[in-house]
């Protein structure tokens, strides 16, 4: 899972508790940071002044945050011009707001015990104890960016208009017809595969196909057994299932797992530390999965900002990147656009874009390219989720004061 619910718009939980890291101007913790310029080992810290940042603005954001205005947020980070200039958490009981709900079987708890009870604190929002946070659909655009690697390498050779059911043994699928033998991996990218699928609802709610999905052991078979309701690449239609299908793909294509994949070409450079489930059949959880921390999640955006670069290296081809940033259907949510499994908000202008991750619960990557601005949320109102991400994006962005930065020498 998830996207956020855009029907539910009920007022949000107050926070408990606020703790505050102060941003000292220090280098973070590793030497390397302040040697070369990459966060690698650590973001390099300073105080939103010195990035040209209204730290009031900010301060009064991170107050609201803190009152529950935006419901259960658990953290808050701002990075601009590779340093990390506010950082805010947020504590919150999930053991004593969840109680209840982890102990009743349902659409967010399946099972009661384990990795996908939604209300077990031991797996939810953080992954036993430890500071990295479920990500839920931010895992999506993830996904995507491995895929673009693997694919900058030579490893994913086949082009995104290569057939979907090329991957499968057709006989063994239900519902086939034309309009299913034309899906292609860029209708899988951008959530248009044309399949009969319903997300469009609260994930506790019993016909959601996602929860549908997670309640079986073969996730896979579940998606691509699905009857088609519309030609692929014509309807957007968000789909878990569909990302889910890019583990299972990436698997035949390049003979590799995903996940120890992304750790060899994507986390381990980056400096990312993560968790990331995996299906009753094993297969990485690549619609919901993921875990990271906002600082490590805040990296994924500086590489795309990088074009892909990384302290000298090139990751991720810039062709992929400029392919994944470009809209190519309207989601017909909040004004967003979709690319390949990026949310994308129109500026005023109409010729840039703020670049979105989105995920249930409160996960957010936000970008701003223009000012080289990135601001990470995570958080845990699963049974809420309002979709604030707009409203939250044109927050930060009013912190601006300078309209570009001078970037510390690489």
């Amino acid at each position: 899972m998830h996207r956020p619910d855009r029907k539910r718009l009920v007022p949000g939980i107050m926070a408990l508790v606020l703790f505050t890291i102060p941003l000292t101007g220090k280098p973070a913790a590793g030497g390397d940071t302040a040697k070369s310029g990459w966060p690698t080992h650590g973001w390099r810290q300073d105080t939103p002044a010195s990035v040209g940042l209204d730290g009031r603005v900010l301060a009064q954001l991170d107050s609201d945050l803190a009152q529950g205005k935006y419901s259960l947020v658990d953290s808050f980070q701002v990075f601009r011009c590779g340093t990390e200039v506010f950082s805010r958490t947020y504590s919150h009981d999930y053991g004593r707001i969840y109680g209840k709900q982890a102990k009743t079987r349902g659409p967010l708890n399946a099972r009661l015990t384990g990795p996908y009870n939604y209300f077990d604190p031991a797996w939810h929002p953080y992954f036993h104890g430890s500071d990295l946070h479920t990500m839920q659909s931010v895992s999506k655009t993830v996904t995507s960016v491995i895929i673009g690697i693997a694919m900058t390498r030579g490893d994913f050779k086949a082009g995104v208009d290569t057939p979907v059911l090329g991957y499968f043994d057709v006989k063994k699928i239900k519902n086939v017809d034309e309009r299913k033998r034309r899906m292609t991996l860029k209708d899988v990218l951008t959530m248009t595969t044309g399949l009969d699928w319903l997300e469009d609802v609260p994930y506790d709610d019993p016909r959601s196909d996602s929860s549908l999905m997670e309640a079986t052991d073969d996730w896979v078979q579940y998606v691509i057994d699905k009857p088609m309701a519309h030609d692929p690449g014509t309807v957007f239609n968000y789909s878990s299932g569909a990302t889910e299908l890019l583990a299972y793909i990436f698997k035949k294509e390049t003979g590799q797992d995903i996940d120890a994949y992304g750790e060899a070409y994507l986390f381990a450079p980056l400096g990312i530390k993560h968790h990331w489930k995996r299906t009753y059949l094993g297969v990485v959880d690549t619609e919901g999965g993921l875990y990271l921390n906002g600082a490590d999640l805040a990296k994924i955006g500086y590489l795309y900002l990088n074009d892909g670069v990384w302290d000298g290296k090139r990751l991720v081809a810039d062709a992929w990147i400029r392919q994944s940033l470009t809209p190519a259907i309207a989601t017909g949510w909040q004004g967003l656009w979709y690319g390949f499994k990026w949310w994308l908000q129109p500026r005023d202008d109409a010729q840039d874009f703020v670049w979105h991750a989105i995920g249930l619960g409160g996960q957010r990557l936000m970008v701003f390219p223009a000012e080289e601005l990135i601001v990470t949320f995570t958080g845990w109102d699963i049974e809420q989720d309002i979709a604030f991400d707009a409203e939250l994006a044109n927050r930060a962005l009013a912190a601006v004061q300078r309209p570009s930065c001078v970037k510390p020498a690489h």
